[in-house]
């Protein structure tokens, strides 16, 4: 087959010049970010990345108060975040209307570790890191058992005893649940206890749940009580 006019020695046609076979065209490739070394900038920080703080009872029977999130990472290399809700800010100013985005992100380890935070900012990839961070400064330590009369055997499948929590306009309580039943509560709440480490559950919630900003509040106070009250 002869070569087109006007067309260099080599070059196929339909192709572009420039550009390599087999990759779609207007896709740049997404570079990996890899996540920023922890430099401690606290004492308590200082002394956990030197080794000679090891644990969190460590920090919690000292009475210590955690300002980095390098040291929740480091004593608790188990954690896993999840995006609980993303929602949208509006409201007008004197130079129009300004948007915002709101997370609410939470950190457990599904074995008696619970932390819930939230960020707002203008961007959404912003506002979820911001909410991250906020997770791990705030997860707390709970106490799982069996408090059950159902049930009565010794394994950390429930929580000890009822508590109860509010955040706002929402209360929530939590009772012991004999093993097997499993967690009787709504989707996101659901997904927060097992987060927390919790397998089987009753719960009761009143008030306007579907603001999570307050029902994630109240959980995770009703959740501190059982290590508070235990």
């Amino acid at each position: 087959m002869s070569q087109q006019q006007g067309r260099p020695p080599g070059q196929q046609q339909g192709r572009p010049q420039g550009r390599p076979p087999g990759r779609p065209q207007g896709r740049p490739q997404r570079r990996r970010e890899e996540e920023e070394p922890w430099i401690p900038k606290t004492s308590l920080g200082r002394r956990v990345a030197a080794g000679e703080i090891t644990t969190m009872e460590e920090i919690l029977e000292a009475g210590m108060r955690i300002q980095e999130a390098g040291i929740i990472k480091k004593l608790l290399p188990d954690l896993e975040t999840e995006v609980v809700d993303v929602g949208i800010i509006q409201k007008m100013t004197a130079n129009g209307q300004s948007t915002r985005f709101k997370a609410i992100v939470a950190a457990g380890n599904s074995n008696g570790w619970l932390g819930i935070g939230q960020g707002k900012s203008k961007q959404i990839r912003v506002a979820i890191e911001k909410a991250t961070s906020h997770a791990y400064l705030n997860v707390s330590p709970i106490r799982l058992g069996c408090g059950s009369w159902e049930c009565r055997c010794d394994q950390s499948h429930s929580i000890p005893f009822k508590v109860r929590g509010r955040g706002g306009s929402v209360t929530i309580e939590i009772f012991p649940a004999p093993r097997g039943l499993g967690l009787v509560a709504g989707g996101k709440v659901r997904r927060l206890l097992e987060l927390a480490g919790l397998r089987d559950a009753w719960t009761s919630a009143k008030g306007s749940t579907t603001t999570m900003t307050s029902t994630s509040k109240a959980l995770l106070e009703c959740l501190r009580q059982t290590f508070s009250q235990g």
